[in-house]
C-alpha cells in the first residue's frame, strides 16, 4: 500500500505527541449558534481521546449525544471551536482547504445509509474516489477488483445498488472507503440499518480488515452489542462529554457511569428483569429472601462458585436470571440470585461470593 498522505515537510502541521497514535482528539470543544437566538449550543465539551494505530475504538452514545459531530471533526468536514484533531501525525484542524482534501485520502468513511450512486455499478461506486483523485484507469482496475474480492463481491462488480441487498450495499461502501488506501477508517452507524445476521457479517468483515490491513478504526454507534463484538476500547459520550472510556472488557465488567451501566445491562443481562424490579423491596418482609447480583470476571466466570457457597454455608441459592459470555476475549458473567438467610449468614455468603474478581451487590428483598 502507498504511505499515508503527508504535506511537504516545510508545511507540515504540528505532529501528535506519540507516533503510535492513529487519532488524537485533544481538548476539543464545538459550539454552534442556536437558531433564532443569541444563545449557543455546546455540541462537544472538552473531548480528549487517543486511538493507537491499528486499534479499534467504539464511541457509543444516545441520539444527540455528540457522536456525529465528533466524526465530522475527525474527517475535517467541520472545525472545532477550540482544541485540535490529529490524524496520522497531521493536525487536521491546522490544514488549509487544499491540504485537507489531500489528507482525507488517508481517512476512509463508511456511512449508515451506504451513500452509493444508483447510476453506478458496484465497480463504479468503488472506483469513484480514485477517479476524483485522477488515478489512471489501469491503476483503478488494479485497486478496485481486489477490494471487491476482499469484501466478498467479486461476482457483483457489474450490479447496480438496486440489485444488491443492504449488506451487499454496505460491503460496496466499505470497499469504496478503502479505495484510496487509507490508514484510518471512520464508521458512522454502519450497521444500524442492517438486520442482526447481516450486522454480524459486516462486523466480522471490519475485524478482518483491521487485522489484515492494520487500519485504525473509529466507529460511532448507539448499540452496545456492536461495541462488544468489534471494539478494543470504548468511549461513552453523553451531553457532549466523554463520561467513561477504557478497555472494552473493563468497561463492561465495571461500568462506572449510570449511562454506561444502562448500555451494558442491555447486552449482558446485568440489569434486573422488569418482573423482579416490580417485586423488589428495600427491607426484608417476613419470610422474604435477599436478592444479590453477582458479576463474574475473567477465569472466575467458569468456576462452580455457587455450588461451593451452597455446600459450605448450607444455603439454597435460587438463580433468577443471568448469562455467561465472552467479551474482548475474556469470560464475563452476571447472575441474579435469591436466598433466604439470617443477616449473619447473608454477610458470609456475600463475603465468599466476593472472592477473587467478583462483584456482589444486594439489590433488595422479595417476599
Amino acid at each position: 500500500m502507498n504511505a499515508p498522505w503527508q504535506p511537504p515537510a516545510e508545511d507540515r502541521p504540528v505532529s501528535s505527541p506519540t507516533a503510535a497514535t492513529g487519532i488524537l482528539i485533544d481538548r476539543v470543544r464545538k459550539v454552534y449558534a442556536a437558531r433564532n437566538s443569541s444563545a449557543e449550543v455546546v455540541a462537544l465539551d472538552d473531548i480528549s481521546l487517543s486511538v493507537p494505530k491499528g486499534s479499534i475504538l467504539g464511541v457509543i452514545g444516545r441520539s444527540g449525544a455528540g457522536k456525529s459531530t465528533l466524526i465530522r471533526l475527525i474527517n475535517g468536514l467541520d472545525k472545532p471551536s477550540s482544541g485540535r484533531v490529529v490524524v496520522n501525525g497531521v493536525e487536521i484542524t491546522a490544514l488549509s482547504e487544499r491540504d485537507l482534501r489531500g489528507a482525507r485520502r488517508s481517512i476512509g468513511m463508511v456511512f449508515q445509509h451506504f451513500n452509493l450512486l444508483s447510476s453506478r455499478t458496484a465497480f463504479g461506486n468503488v472506483a469513484l474516489p480514485l477517479e476524483i483523485a485522477g488515478t489512471p484507469k489501469a491503476e483503478i482496475e488494479k485497486r478496485v477488483l481486489p477490494l471487491l474480492d476482499m469484501v466478498g463481491l467479486a461476482d457483483k462488480r457489474d450490479r447496480y445498488p438496486a440489485e444488491l441487498s443492504g449488506g451487499q450495499k454496505q460491503r460496496v461502501g466499505i470497499a469504496r472507503a478503502l479505495a484510496t488506501e487509507p490508514s484510518v477508517l471512520l464508521s458512522d452507524e454502519a450497521t444500524s440499518a442492517l438486520d442482526p445476521e447481516t450486522t454480524d457479517q459486516i462486523l466480522e468483515l471490519l475485524k478482518q480488515i483491521n487485522r489484515d490491513l492494520h487500519l485504525t478504526i473509529l466507529f460511532i454507534t448507539h448499540e452496545m452489542a456492536v461495541v462488544k463484538a468489534l471494539a478494543d476500547r470504548v468511549a461513552v459520550i453523553e451531553g457532549g462529554r466523554i463520561v467513561e472510556d477504557g478497555a472494552t472488557f473493563d468497561v463492561f465488567a465495571t461500568p462506572r457511569h449510570e449511562v454506561t451501566r444502562r448500555f451494558v445491562s442491555s447486552v449482558t443481562g446485568s440489569g434486573a428483569p422488569d418482573w423482579l424490579l416490580e417485586k423488589l423491596q428495600p427491607t426484608q418482609p417476613p419470610g422474604g429472601s435477599a436478592v444479590l447480583r453477582i458479576t463474574f470476571k475473567g477465569s472466575d466466570a467458569n468456576q462452580p462458585l455457587l455450588s461451593r457457597v451452597s455446600r459450605d454455608l448450607g444455603v439454597d441459592l435460587n438463580i433468577l436470571s443471568g448469562q455467561v459470555e465472552m467479551i474482548a476475549g475474556h469470560p464475563f458473567g452476571t447472575l441474579i440470585v435469591s436466598l433466604a438467610a439470617a443477616p449473619d449468614v447473608l454477610r458470609q455468603v456475600i463475603a465468599q461470593l466476593s472472592a477473587g474478581n467478583n462483584l456482589v451487590e444486594q439489590l433488595g428483598y422479595v417476599a
